[in-house]
């Protein structure tokens, strides 16, 4: 089954830090880039981080740059969120995300989302 899942979100204090975690299946990980994104309600779903097959390129939105780090293990198929430094207006649901090839078309997969919560 093609999906992501991920893991490793709850509550946590301002300053704090949580590592996400994105389980991938039914699809070749290696082969494609990796992004997180992160939605509040009532706003539109906004870039976080990305990732390129290797790892050797990553990208992030001004918001985390810093503080948060993108970082995979292809052989576990499955990419990572480490989060510093948080802020109460990092709260939010966190997506895994990847645009992978289902001939002959693209198909832009999602995870379920998980739930990071800062308090102040």
């Amino acid at each position: 089954q093609v999906q992501l899942v991920e893991s490793g979100g709850g509550l946590v204090q301002s300053g704090g830090s949580l590592r996400l975690s994105c389980a991938a299946s039914g699809f070749t990980f290696s082969m494609y880039n990796m992004n997180w994104y992160r939605q509040v309600p009532g706003k539109e779903r906004e870039f976080v981080a990305s990732i390129t097959p290797a790892g050797s390129f990553t990208n992030y939105a001004d918001s985390v740059k810093g503080r948060f780090t993108i970082f995979r293990d292809n052989a576990k198929n499955t990419v990572f969120l480490r989060m510093n430094s948080l802020k109460p207006e990092d709260t939010a649901v966190y997506y895994c995300n990847a645009l992978i090839s289902e001939v002959p078309t693209w198909r832009n997969l999602w995870g379920q989302g998980t739930q990071v919560t800062v308090s102040s």
